[in-house]
C-alpha cells in the first residue's frame, strides 16, 4: 500500500522502480543503471509527460519526429488504439528497436503501466522518454469525448469548437453535457481508421511557442 503522503506521480515512480528491479535482477539479463536524483527532478517538474490535446495535434498536424507505443495487450490494442501507435508489452521494451535520440511516448490504460515502461526505457539509457498524461483514459475524455465548458465564455466556447472539431477528426463527438462520458464506465471508442485528410480542424490562437512537452 502506499504511503497517502506520496503524491500520486511519485506513487507511480515508486512502482516503477519495483518494474525496473524485476528487470535488472543478475538472472534476468544486464543490469541497468538509475539516477533517483535526477529522476526525482524529471518527475517534480512535470516534463516527462505529453498531454491528449499535444499528441492530437502532433497527429493531426501529420508529424512523424516520434514514436508512440501502447503498452497495453494485443487484444486491447486490436479493439482500439491511438492513431499510429505501436503495440508493445513492457517485457520486451528492452529489446525492441528505438535508437537512442528518437523521441518516444508510451501510454497505457491509465498510469501504472505507462510510468513502468517510462522508468525503463529511462534506465535503458532513453532521454527523450514521455508519458501520454492519463493514458488512454485521459484520450478518450479529453480528445473523444471532450465536455462542454460551464456558462457562455467565447474563450471558453471556441476552445470547444476546437476541440469538437479534433474529436471528430479521431472518429469521436463532444458530450452531449457536462459529465455525460465521464459517467459512462466504458465509453464506446470509434472503429478504428484512419484519421480524415487534410487540415479539417481550426487552427488555435498562436500564443507563446511550446517546445517539446
Amino acid at each position: 500500500m502506499i504511503p497517502k503522503g506520496i503524491g500520486p506521480r511519485l506513487a507511480l515512480v515508486a512502482l516503477a522502480l519495483g518494474a525496473v528491479a524485476l528487470f535488472s535482477e543478475p538472472h534476468r539479463g544486464p543490469f541497468v543503471k538509475l539516477d533517483a536524483r535526477e529522476l526525482g527532478m524529471i518527475v517534480d517538474s512535470e516534463v516527462d509527460h505529453v498531454t491528449p490535446a499535444e499528441l492530437a495535434a502532433w497527429i493531426v498536424e501529420g508529424r512523424s519526429d516520434y514514436r508512440l507505443l501502447d503498452l497495453r495487450s494485443p487484444e486491447e490494442y486490436a479493439s482500439y488504439h491511438i492513431p499510429g501507435a505501436e503495440n508493445v508489452q513492457s517485457p520486451q521494451l528492452a529489446g525492441y528497436p528505438l535508437l537512442p535520440g528518437e523521441k518516444i511516448v508510451v501510454y497505457s490504460q491509465g498510469g501504472i503501466h505507462a510510468a513502468q515502461g517510462w522508468m525503463l526505457l529511462r534506465a535503458l539509457g532513453f532521454q527523450g522518454v514521455y508519458t501520454l498524461f492519463g493514458g488512454l483514459d485521459g484520450w478518450t475524455d479529453e480528445v473523444l469525448y471532450p465536455a462542454p465548458p460551464p456558462g457562455d465564455d467565447p474563450k471558453a466556447r471556441a476552445r470547444f469548437e476546437r476541440a469538437a472539431a479534433v474529436a471528430a477528426f479521431f472518429g469521436g463527438q463532444p458530450r452531449a453535457q457536462a459529465g455525460e462520458a465521464a459517467a459512462t464506465s466504458q465509453p464506446v471508442l470509434p472503429k478504428l481508421a484512419p484519421p480524415a485528410a487534410g487540415p479539417v480542424v481550426p487552427a488555435a490562437p498562436r500564443g507563446k511557442k511550446r517546445e517539446g512537452c
